[in-house]
């Protein structure tokens, strides 16, 4: 073969070399960029499943202020039912004491009654009867008159006051009686609304609870969901790391090739004596000097190609304006948040001062501050306005719930299914009727007061 053909199947070689060296890594650059494209994809996903995280952590914060709250509600309650029960040993004691008491009344009554038999009979017996009159006129003589007279005074005068402390001592004996039942039914009613208010309480306990495992097992789910895009997307970081280093010892491999080549293509140039193969030679050399720039500057954008695209995620939130509700509304707001449920609270000054109210006193004191007088009992308020049916519902109206009795909680409606009121739980605040425990509890009655 001669040295021109050498030459030019060398150049060939080389030429060939070059557009291998460079068309390679411009697919793989490509490749680079739809990873980049796809890992872009995944980190928005990762920063959503961040923000979900954090919002549940938000929440869960909540619930584990409400089941303080909760708890500590509870422990007031245990503390007013051990209260109340004290209470009914006493009077259950009061009550032993009063029925001796009773019984002594009664046997004093029975013996009065055995002395006004005795001096009838005695009056019998001696000729006579109850008649005073007869009594006088049956005097054999004036002395006899006298001292007749006397007797039937005296006689009189006692069972006078005889008659007179029976009279009392039965008054005093129904009245002890009257005092005694009503604090017995008194004691009852409140061991009644205390355990219900418990009951109450317990559940709203349970229902919370379970809220809280709910937001924890779905942060779990969103924590894995997060770390598994994590590990995805630093797979496709390796990914890419991978390939730059493929391309890079590519790149190394072709400059190597080619440096041999060109000194192969020197060595041939320099044994070639002939100026017309050198100057072939040299122009075979500038082709290849100008195809491998012009290889260099197509792949020098191609790779420019690769920078890593830029997200922007914008989010917009809006927060819904409160509409004013009424001044028995909004007189509560100040409540919400450092109150507390109290059984038989928001009676006195000091308690409202102090945010301690119970649910129907709560709704009396807000309307008050509105200028409306309501009773401060659920049984009351059911009759404190008209009724409205559940349809027809307005912010300001009374609703009520049958919670450990029928009408046993009540509320002041703000709309959006939703109602402010002194709970047990929470003590004041803005509590879902549309859905959940006092959705469960909702009974329909609507009062509406003005």
């Amino acid at each position: 073969m001669s040295l021109k053909k050498k030459l030019i199947i060398l150049n060939t070689t080389i030429m060939l070399g070059l557009g291998s060296a460079f068309a390679i890594p411009s697919v793989k650059a490509e490749s680079i960029s739809e990873i980049q494209s796809e890992r872009t994809g995944i980190q928005s996903d990762i920063s959503a499943a961040e923000q979900v995280i954090q919002e549940l952590k938000k929440e869960q914060s909540k619930m584990n202020s409400q089941i303080a709250q909760i708890e500590t509600a509870m422990k007031e309650n245990d503390e007013k039912i051990k209260d109340t029960k004290q209470e009914i040993k006493d009077t259950e004691k009061d009550i032993d004491s009063l029925k001796k008491e009773i019984k002594a009344l009664e046997e004093r009554i029975a013996k009065r009654e055995e002395v006004l038999k005795e001096r009838a009979l005695a009056f019998q017996e001696s000729g006579g009867d109850v008649n005073y009159l007869e009594v006088l006129l049956g005097s054999s003589s004036f002395r006899e008159l006298v001292d007749r007279v006397g007797a039937v005074a005296a006689i009189v005068e006692a069972d006078r006051e005889i008659l007179s402390q029976q009279e009392a001592d039965k008054a005093e004996l129904e009245k002890k009686q009257e005092a005694v039942e009503k604090k017995l039914q008194s004691l009852k009613d409140m061991d009644v609304e205390l355990k219900g208010m418990q009951s109450q309480i317990k559940e709203q306990k349970a229902e919370t609870v379970n809220m809280k495992a709910k937001l924890e097992k779905k942060e779990s789910e969103t924590k894995a969901l997060k770390q598994a895009l994590e590990n995805k997307d630093a797979g496709l970081e390796a990914k890419i790391a991978s390939i730059r280093e493929n391309i890079k010892k590519e790149e190394e491999l072709k400059a190597s090739e080619k440096a041999d080549l060109n000194r192969a293509a020197e060595e041939v140039n320099s044994s070639n004596a002939s100026s017309k193969e050198s100057s072939s030679s040299s122009k075979g050399e500038a082709s290849a000097s100008s195809s491998s720039k012009d290889e260099s500057s197509s792949n020098s954008s191609k790779n420019s190609s690769t920078d890593k695209p830029t997200a922007s995620k914008t989010e917009t939130s809006s927060k819904p304006s409160s509409a004013n509700t009424g001044s028995a509304i909004t007189a509560g707001y100040k409540y919400i948040g450092n109150s507390t449920y109290v059984f038989g609270g928001g009676r006195t000054a000091s308690d409202i001062a102090n945010g301690r109210f119970d649910c129907s006193a709560f709704v009396a004191w807000a309307y008050k501050q509105a200028g409306v007088n309501l009773p401060a009992s659920t049984g009351a308020l059911t009759s404190a306005g008209r009724q409205v049916s559940k349809s027809q519902m307005q912010p300001g109206d009374l609703v009520f719930f049958n919670t450990y009795k029928t009408d046993g909680h009540v509320g002041i409606y703000v709309g959006g299914n939703k109602f402010i009121g002194s709970q047990s739980s929470t003590g004041v605040a803005i509590a879902n009727m549309g859905s959940g425990y006092w959705a469960e509890k909702f009974n329909g009655r609507v009062v509406r007061v003005n």
